[in-house]
C-alpha cells in the first residue's frame, strides 16, 4: 500500500524559514505530480506550487510566494519538500500535500489529485 507521509510545520517568526515534506512510501516519489495547497482560518485552499512527474523543476507557484517558497524533489530521499523562505504572517495555514499517479503535467485544483493530505500547521507570528 503505498502511503504518503507529511512532515514539519510548526511556530516561526515573520523573516524566519521552514521546510514540509511530503515522503512517498511504498512507492517511487518521481512516479507522482505533488501539489502543495494551504487553508487559512476563515479562507479558501489555494494551491501554493505544484510539481510535475518525472521532473525537478516546479511547474506553478501562487504569485505571493514567488521568490520566496521552493518545491523540490529529491529521489533519494523519495520525498518532495516545500522550502518556504522569509515567512510573513499571512502564509499562516495548515499546508497540505497532494499526488496523482500521472504523467508529467500537475494541477492547481484540489479536486485533480488522488490522495489530499491530512495537513500540517504552519503558524507564523509578527
Amino acid at each position: 500500500q503505498v502511503q504518503f507521509v507529511e512532515s514539519g510545520g510548526g511556530l516561526v517568526h515573520s523573516g524566519e524559514s521552514l521546510r514540509i515534506s511530503c515522503e512517498v512510501r511504498g512507492s517511487t516519489v518521481a512516479d507522482y505530480s505533488v501539489g502543495w495547497f494551504r487553508q487559512a482560518p476563515g479562507k479558501e485552499r489555494e494551491a501554493v506550487s505544484c510539481i510535475g512527474s518525472g521532473t525537478t523543476s516546479p511547474i506553478y507557484y501562487l504569485d505571493s510566494v514567488k521568490g520566496r517558497f521552493t518545491a523540490s524533489r529529491d529521489a533519494m530521499k523519495n520525498t518532495v519538500f516545500l522550502q518556504m523562505n522569509n515567512l510573513k504572517p499571512d502564509d499562516t495555514a495548515v499546508y497540505y500535500c497532494a499526488t496523482k499517479r500521472v504523467r508529467g503535467v500537475c494541477s492547481g485544483s484540489w479536486r485533480w489529485y488522488s490522495y489530499r493530505g491530512q495537513g500540517t500547521q504552519v503558524t507564523v507570528s509578527s
